[in-house]
């Protein structure tokens, strides 16, 4: 059974502890993402210059945004992954018929040479 993990991270110059069946890596990892999503807006004065409230709003459209087009990215590479090994079952039959069609030609070639068919 996994075991549950508490670790201290700084989180926009606060202290919090974050819980979870994650490494404590992951959560520092997690801590820095998050610290680096508001340091976008830190040097913003127009950011600045908003509402608490909207300026969380807007990081988290930030964030949002960051794991829809995440998602897509995996979806773009499953598909291409799937397409690549459709193209490999496919070359794997071609090669197997060639190989087979190969074989037939040798043995045909033998048997028109008057050689042993095997």
């Amino acid at each position: 059974m996994a075991v549950k993990t508490d670790t201290e991270v700084i989180i926009g110059g606060k202290v919090f502890t974050l819980s979870g069946y994650e490494s404590e890596e992951y959560l520092q990892k997690v801590a820095a993402y998050l610290n680096n999503k508001i340091s976008e807006y830190a040097d913003d004065e127009s950011f600045k210059r908003l509402p608490l409230d909207t300026q969380s709003v807007l990081i988290q459209l930030n964030i949002a945004d960051d794991y829809f087009k995440a998602r897509k990215q995996i979806e773009l590479l499953e598909e291409d992954i799937a397409n690549r090994d459709k193209e490999l079952y496919d070359l794997k039959h071609e090669l197997i018929a060639t190989q087979i069609k190969m074989e037939n030609t040798e043995r045909n070639l033998k048997k028109a040479n008057g050689g042993p068919v095997s």
